[in-house]
C-alpha cells in the first residue's frame, strides 16, 4: 500500500502530476513531461546502488543522530512543553530535521523499515506538540529568552530577510508530503496544513507582502498544491515570486535574496547560489502550474547567464564565499572556490524542471555533470562525512567534516540521493526518454499500457548500454529517445564557456537487436520509434576517451590550464599520485597522450588516468582519479585544472634534447 501511495506523485526535484489529493482536489496542469516516478525505478546499478545503500544504512541515522546530540529534535520538545531547557543551535536548525524526514520518507518508499518508520513517528509527535495553536511553528521563537533571540527580536516575521521562518515552512511542507506518500499518515500532513493556511491568512496583497528572504516555500507550497488540490496554496506559492523586487510592499532585499527587481524582470543569476537555484526551480513549478510564460523566459534567460559565464566545470556553482554565491561573469577561481554542496542540489533540481519544461538535453548533461562531479564529491564514500564547499584546489588538501553549525548541506544529502532514481526517466504522450546510464528496472505507465525497460551499463567508466524492451504481450507502437550526452558531441556544457582541445571523438553508434540504426537526433535526443515486442534490444555505443578541456579565455583562474575528463567524470591530480609529490610545479605537455587503468583496489573501484609531464626539467608520471574520489586518503595537494607547458620553454627542451613524449 506504501508503495503505491508513494507512486502518486514525484517528490522532491521530481513534480506529481495530476494527482487526486487528500481532500479530493486537482492540478489544472504540469509539467509537459513527467518523470517517470524514482519508485517505479529499481536501480541495479554497480556505482549508484552502493551509495543509495550507504545512504539508507549510515547516512539517514547518522543525520538523526546529530540532529539529536546538538539539540535540533529537542527543540521540538522544549517548544511542545515535552522537556525542559532552551533553544540550542542557530535559528533555522527546525530545517535541518525536515530534510531528514524527508530523506527517511523517500528511503521508506523504497526500502520499507518498520525501526525507522517508529522513529520517525516518535520525531513528528515532537514537531506536532511544539506547533503553536495558530498554527505557527518555529521552535527558535517559541522558546526565545531576551539573551537569546532571532533575527528580528521578539516579534514574529519581524526579520524575514534573514529570520527563515519561511524557509523552515516549507521544507516542514516537503517531508510532510513526502511523509504521507511513503506511509499513508497524515500528522505532519496536518500539521503543515495547519501551518500553510496560517501563513496564507497573513501573506496577501491585503496583508504582509514581504517575501521570504530565503527561497525555499515556493517549493513545499507547490507539493502541498499538488497533493491537495487547494488553490490557495499555489496562488501564495505565485504571490511569494511576485513580491520579490518591488518596493511597494516591502523594503527590498537586494541582490543577494533575488530581490533586487522583480523575478521576471531578472535576467542574470546573483546572490546567493542556493536560494537562486531554489527561486528558479520554483518559478518552474508555478510557470508549469500555471502557464506563466514570463516565468519561463526569465529563468531561460539566467538559465544561459549560468551555464555560460558563472558554472565551474564540475558542474558547480556559487564561486565565491563572502555571499555563499554568484560573482562577476567568468569569475570561478579554484583554490577559492565555493561550489556548496547544497547549490550543486539546488542547480540539478532547477535543471530538471528545465528539461521537464522544454524536452532538452542540455538541461540533463548539466543533472548528470552535478550528480557525478560537484554534487558526489559533498559526501565521503562512508557516508557521514561531508564538503560544505567544494573546492577545485588545494595547496595542502583537506577532509570532510562530521557535520556542521550549519547543517544544510548533510541534511540535503540525505534527501538528494535516495530521489536519484526519478531523475532516470521521463514520458510524454507514448514516448519515453532515457536520461541518465543507470543500470535499473523500470515500470512506466504509458497511455494504454505499462512499459517495462532493463538498462544494463558500467556507465560511468565506459559508453555501452544495453537496454532491454518488454511492452506486455502485445507489440506497442512508441517512441524511445536516448540521450547522447554533450560530452560525446563536443559539448563539456551548453555554451562556449568550456571546450575540449582535441578533435571529435569516434563516432557514436546505436543498434536494435544487433542491427545499426541511423542516428536521427532531435534536441540532444536519438529517437527511436517503431512497433516493439518484447526481447526486443537497444545497444548504445559512446566512445570515452580521455578528453583535455579549456576554458573560456575570460576565466583568468584556468587560463593557461587544462583539465582532463572521461566521459561525465572530471578528474583530479592529488600529491600521491604525483612522483615528486607535487601537483601544483607540474607543466602538462598538450602532446602528452593521457592512458587509462582500472583499479578496482582504490576508492571503491576507479578508472584511473595517467600521463607525464615535466617537474621544472625532469619528466614525471602522475595519476588523475575522479574529481569526487579526492581528500579519501589523508591531506596531500590537488588540482583540477593543470598548468600547460609554456611553449618557449617547449621548445628549447626539444631542441636540447629532442622530444620526450609520444
Amino acid at each position: 500500500m506504501k508503495r503505491e501511495l508513494f507512486v502518486l506523485s514525484i517528490v522532491f526535484a521530481l513534480p506529481a502530476f495530476f494527482i487526486m489529493g487528500a481532500c479530493g482536489g486537482r492540478t489544472n496542469g504540469d509539467y509537459p513531461i513527467q518523470p517517470v516516478p524514482f519508485t517505479n525505478v529499481d536501480i541495479q546499478d554497480s556505482f549508484w546502488l552502493p551509495r543509495l545503500k550507504v545512504n539508507r544504512e549510515v547516512t539517514i541515522p547518522y543525520a538523526f543522530r546529530m540532529c539529536e546530540e546538538t539539540g535540533r529534535i529537542a527543540n521540538f520538545a522544549r517548544a511542545g512543553g515535552l522537556e525542559e531547557g532552551g533553544h540550542e543551535g542557530l535559528y533555522f536548525n527546525d530545517s535541518d530535521v525536515y530534510k531528514v524526514i524527508e530523506g527517511a520518507a523517500y528511503s521508506l518508499a523504497l526500502f520499507p523499515d518498520p525501526d525507522l518508520e517508529k522513529y520517525v513517528d516518535r520525531v513528528i509527535d515532537q514537531i506536532a506538540a511544539a506547533q503553536e495553536e495558530d498554527g505557527y511553528l518555529y521552535t527558535a521563537r517559541t522558546l526565545q529568552t531576551d539573551d537569546k533571540l532571532p533575527p528580528g527580536g521578539k516579534e514574529r516575521w519581524s526579520h524575514i530577510e534573514h529570520g527563515h521562518e519561511l524557509y523552515c515552512a516549507g521544507h516542514l511542507y516537503e517531508a510532510a508530503v513526502a511523509y504521507f506518500q511513503a506511509t499513508g499518515k497524515k500528522k505532519l500532513l496536518e500539521v503543515a496544513v495547519k501551518n500553510a493556511d496560517f501563513i496564507a491568512g497573513l501573506f496577501n496583497p491585503e496583508g504582509r507582502r514581504n517575501p521570504p528572504g530565503h527561497q525555499e516555500i515556493e517549493i513545499g507550497l507547490g507539493k502541498l498544491y499538488r497533493l491537495t488540490g487547494d488553490r490557495k496554496y499555489l496562488d501564495l506559492a505565485r504571490f511569494f515570486l511576485d513580491e520579490r523586487g518591488r518596493s511597494d510592499g516591502h523594503e527590498l532585499y537586494g541582490e543577494y535574496s533575488q530581490d533586487h527587481i522583480p523575478v521576471v524582470e531578472q535576467d542574470e543569476a546573483v546572490g546567493h547560489a542556493v536560494r537562486a537555484a531554489y527561486m528558479y526551480s520554483g518559478m518552474a513549478d508555478i510557470a508549469a502550474l500555471t502557464g506563466s510564460g514570463k516565468y519561463i523566459d526569465a529563468i531561460g534567460r539566467i538559465w544561459e547567464d549560468v551555464v555560460g559565464r558563472k558554472m565551474y566545470i564540475t558542474g558547480g556553482i556559487g564561486a565565491t564565499g563572502g555571499n555563499e554565491g554568484f560573482s562577476v561573469p567568468y569569475e570561478l577561481p579554484n583554490r577559492t572556490a565555493y561550489s556548496e554542496t547544497c547549490a550543486s542540489i539546488a542547480n540539478a533540481m532547477w535543471n530538471h524542471r528545465m528539461f521537464l519544461l522544454h524536452g532538452d538535453s542540455r538541461y540533463m548533461d548539466v543533472v548528470e555533470r552535478v550528480i557525478y562531479n560537484a554534487f558526489l564529491s559533498g559526501v565521503g564514500m562512508e557516508g557521514d562525512r561531508f564538503f560544505y564547499p567544494n573546492r577545485l584546489e588545494s595547496l595542502t588538501g583537506a577532509e570532510r567534516s562530521p557535520w556542521f553549525d550549519c547543517a544544510c548541506c548533510p541534511s540535503n544529502i540525505v534527501r538528494f540521493i535516495p530521489s536519484l532514481p526519478g531523475y532516470v526517466y521521463a514520458k510524454k504522450g507514448n514516448g519515453v526518454f532515457v536520461n541518465l546510464f543507470i543500470g535499473s528496472r523500470a515500470r512506466i505507465e504509458l497511455d494504454h499500457f505499462t512499459l517495462s525497460l532493463a538498462q544494463e551499463t558500467e556507465y560511468p567508466w565506459n559508453g555501452d548500454v544495453t537496454i532491454t524492451v518488454d511492452p506486455g504481450r502485445k507489440e506497442r507502437k512508441f517512441a524511445l529517445f536516448l540521450r547522447i550526452p554533450g560530452w560525446a558531441q563536443e559539448k563539456p556544457v551548453p555554451g562556449d564557456l568550456y571546450r575540449y582541445m582535441s578533435g571529435r571523438i569516434s563516432e557514436i553508434r546505436v543498434f536494435i537487436n544487433g542491427q545499426s540504426v541511423d542516428l536521427v537526433m532531435r534536441n540532444g535526443y536519438v529517437r527511436l520509434e517503431r512497433t516493439w515486442t518484447s526481447g526486443d534490444i537497444v545497444q548504445l555505443d559512446i566512445p570515452m576517451p580521455v578528453r583535455r578541456v579549456v576554458a573560456h579565455e575570460a576565466v583568468e583562474a584556468d587560463r593557461g590550464r587544462t583539465a582532463l575528463e572521461r566521459g561525465p567524470l572530471v578528474y583530479a591530480v592529488e600529491g600521491l599520485d604525483v612522483e615528486q609529490g607535487l601537483v601544483h610545479n607540474l607543466l602538462f605537455p598538450d602532446d602528452s597522450v593521457p592512458a587509462v587503468e582500472v583499479r578496482k583496489d582504490l576508492l571503491g573501484g576507479i578508472h584511473t588516468i595517467h600521463a607525464l609531464a615535466f617537474a621544472g626539467r625532469e619528466k614525471v608520471m602522475f595519476s588523475a582519479i575522479p574529481y569526487y574520489a579526492w581528500a579519501h586518503r589523508g591531506l596531500t595537494e590537488m588540482a583540477v585544472w593543470l598548468v600547460r607547458e609554456d611553449a618557449a620553454v617547449r621548445l628549447e627542451i626539444k631542441s636540447q634534447e629532442g622530444s620526450r613524449f609520444p
